[in-house]
């Protein structure tokens, strides 16, 4: 497979069992865990857990990424497609709510293969943002509910933080036919069924690029279309350390500005609650369920 999925386009030839491109992964999946998980926003949890599985690789470099043993030391083990249908089917009778994709843009291939025949819950697309638009349309008719990110709309500091220049302009393109895909939300018994839930995280020191994003959300996507979350879950992990801009935790003048200016914006949507950086809240990449 000569790799064009994500939008660095790199071209890299990826076998079954050799990975390459700027994810390092082959074409089969390769997985670090498959567990109910009760840390996602509300209607994605619910009262039982989003059924997530975590992919390895990324195709961004993200200093500070909170899953970086998996995302950038690559840890995890390949399975075959067949076993990745039966790992989503054991979290559905586990209780899942719905099976959570999380990093699958480097494995979208494998996703159109896995939902060719749907499965019996909806299905959330977690990815960083860093989606080509013509790879998401592969998915249509698929994917129930997109949770992207969008980190940056500046690209020099999308460049300076996560090694991508062009984010903003794939971010957005990729956000925009995620919500032509699905239309408006639909929240069914607290649960989200349908729909787009954008996420920022807040960084340290970059609270006018939280609002930057928060502006363009509302003056691109009108009320009742797109729901928003603004998470301080921040910690300096990664590489983190090594940079001083990112190397703290973000103070709480940060938090609350922020949050103040999503409610003066009237985003509806999600903010983290105090103690959202705790460590412990931290997913363990130990190959649980693979």
């Amino acid at each position: 497979m000569i790799c064009a999925l994500c939008p660095r386009r790199c071209g890299a030839e990826r076998t079954p069992d050799r990975g390459a491109g700027r994810c390092r992964m082959p074409t089969l999946p390769v997985l670090a865990r498959a567990a109910l998980h009760r840390w996602e926003e509300p209607p994605i949890s619910g009262s039982r857990g989003a059924g997530t599985v975590f992919f390895s690789g990324c195709s961004l470099d993200c200093l500070f990424c909170q899953n970086d043993a998996i995302s950038h030391r690559d840890f995890g083990k390949p399975v075959t497609p067949a076993r990745l249908r039966e790992i989503c089917l054991d979290l559905v009778r586990q209780g899942a709510h719905n099976i959570d994709l999380v990093n699958p843009t480097h494995f979208a291939h494998v996703a159109a293969e896995l939902l060719s025949e749907p499965l019996p819950v909806p299905v959330v697309w977690n990815s960083g943002g860093y989606d080509r638009v013509e790879t998401l349309r592969a998915l249509e008719g698929k994917v129930d509910v997109y949770l992207p990110d969008l980190k940056y709309l500046t690209p020099a500091l999308a460049e300076r933080y996560s090694g991508a220049a062009d984010y903003p302009e794939a971010a957005a393109a990729a956000i925009r036919e995620m919500v032509r895909q699905t239309g408006p939300w639909v929240l069914e018994d607290g649960l989200l069924r349908r729909g787009v839930l954008i996420r920022h995280l807040l960084l340290p020191g970059q609270l006018a690029e939280a609002k930057r994003v928060m502006d363009w959300v509302a003056g691109t996507f009108p009320p009742k279309t797109v729901l928003f979350s603004l998470m301080s879950q921040y910690l300096p992990l990664g590489r983190a350390a090594e940079y001083p801009t990112l190397n703290r935790r973000l103070r709480p003048s940060e938090v609350r500005a922020a949050q103040a200016y999503m409610r003066d914006l009237g985003l509806e949507g999600f903010c983290q609650e105090a103690g959202a950086d705790d460590i412990g809240f931290l997913p363990a990449f130990d190959l649980t369920g693979v």
